[in-house]
């Protein structure tokens, strides 16, 4: 879907039709989930905070300033009930189980398996900037860090995957 059919659909939705709506989170759908299963790594858990940000991003569709960002907007929202449903855990102080990928997960499960090895830090960062595409000046924005830190965050990243689930020793 190009840019300006987004754009459309978006200010569709700020119109609140609710068909234009539903057609940006089903396009938006898998990159949600790619982002949630990153800082969460359990899929229940992803599938709870992507239906709370649809229904926040539902509700205050209206405070979006511009419709250029909605990916951006949406996405901030995702990670926000991502971190808030990951203390809630911790405090609870469950055990963690070890989760059975599902029959039809569409996400890759190497990279899974491989980006399960990060700390959520660098995780969230790969994963925003592989999968999702988001230039570092927009990680940045995302997730409220200096550009530097982000650059860091993938550089080490890289090198830990490199080192730690590939064996490969990096230079520099």
């Amino acid at each position: 879907m190009k840019d300006n059919e987004i754009e459309n659909l978006v200010r569709k939705a700020k119109r609140r039709e609710s068909a234009a709506f539903t057609e940006l989170m089903q396009f938006y759908l898998n990159d949600m989930y790619r982002v949630a299963l990153a800082i969460l790594a359990n899929d229940e858990d992803a599938a709870d905070a992507i239906q709370d940000t649809i229904l926040v991003c539902w509700e205050k569709l209206d405070t979006l300033r511009q419709v250029c960002y909605f990916k951006t907007w949406m996405t901030r929202i995702l990670i926000n009930k991502c971190y808030r449903i990951k203390r809630s855990m911790e405090q609870t102080d469950s055990m963690e189980e070890y989760e059975e990928p599902a029959v039809y997960d569409k996400y890759n499960l190497e990279l899974k398996e491989a980006l399960s090895i990060l700390d959520e830090k660098y995780r969230i960062v790969m994963t925003l900037f592989y999968s999702e595409g988001y230039h570092i000046d927009e990680i940045a924005k995302i997730l409220k860090i200096p550009k530097s830190t982000v650059q860091t965050r993938l550089k080490r990243g890289r090198d830990k995957l490199a080192r730690d689930y590939y064996g490969i020793e990096r230079m520099g």
